[in-house]
């Protein structure tokens, strides 16, 4: 009799900690903040902060934290 409350207790400790634990950590507002600085991937388009174009990544030119499709839209920006 007490190994099946030991067992019983056990299946509902783990299905709590599998379905309700996981979803109020992904609602974490501090886990979102930490998945947006992850890095990019050099085929990821960015949004240009002068001209609003999209370009690659690695064809970006990055000047004072913010990315440029152009030299150009660096030199506007100036």
């Amino acid at each position: 009799m007490i190994l099946k409350t030991l067992l019983v207790v056990g299946v509902i400790f783990v299905v709590y900690f599998m379905f309700f634990k996981k979803k109020a950590v992904k609602n974490d507002p501090k886990n979102e903040q930490e998945r947006r600085k992850e890095k990019y991937d050099a085929n990821d388009m960015i949004e240009c902060a002068q001209c609003g174009v999209y370009c690659e990544l690695d064809e970006a030119i990055l000047s004072d934290a913010k990315y440029y499709c152009s030299p150009e839209c660096v030199e506007k920006a100036s």
